[in-house]
């Protein structure tokens, strides 16, 4: 009598981001009304493949929505934490908010390659060269701390 060895697949269905669930993206492109992300994780599970997401410039913080600059807030490469509002457009893109205290940037890179430490809920500072760059800073809970 020969022990029996199986091995089982995980199950095939794909992860998908639904309203009100919070996802890290990483930023792919930024212009005046609109940051471009691809999303990671739906909260702490990771991806099979990557979903395209659009953070609009009112969706980026809940207060003074007028005032805010895209720029200001996410560059190329950040991670963001968003949560899903909206399935999204004829474009298949999630539509993603970061207008809650919790969201927005956990992981930025300086000019100078270095990770940005935050200073305030919209200031990040290169630790190697000392400058300051702007941007919407999560302040990101214990639960999403293992992502």
């Amino acid at each position: 009598q020969l022990p029996v060895v199986s091995v089982q697949r995980e199950a095939e269905a794909q992860l998908l981001p639904d309203v009100g669930a919070v996802v890290t993206c990483k930023v792919c492109s930024i212009n005046a009304r609109f940051a471009k992300v691809h999303i990671l994780y739906v909260g702490s599970t990771p991806l099979k493949s990557t979903f395209r997401g659009t953070i609009r410039k009112e969706d980026i913080r809940a207060t003074e929505k007028d005032k805010v600059e895209v720029y200001k807030s996410f560059r190329p490469g950040d991670i963001v934490l968003a949560k899903v509002i909206s399935l999204g457009d004829a474009q298949s893109n999630y539509l993603l908010s970061t207008a809650e205290n919790e969201l927005g940037v956990v992981v930025a890179r300086s000019e100078a390659g270095v990770q940005m430490v935050p200073i305030s809920w919209c200031e990040m500072q290169c630790p190697r060269t000392h400058t300051k760059d702007f941007r919407k800073v999560a302040r990101v809970q214990p639960q999403f701390l293992q992502t």
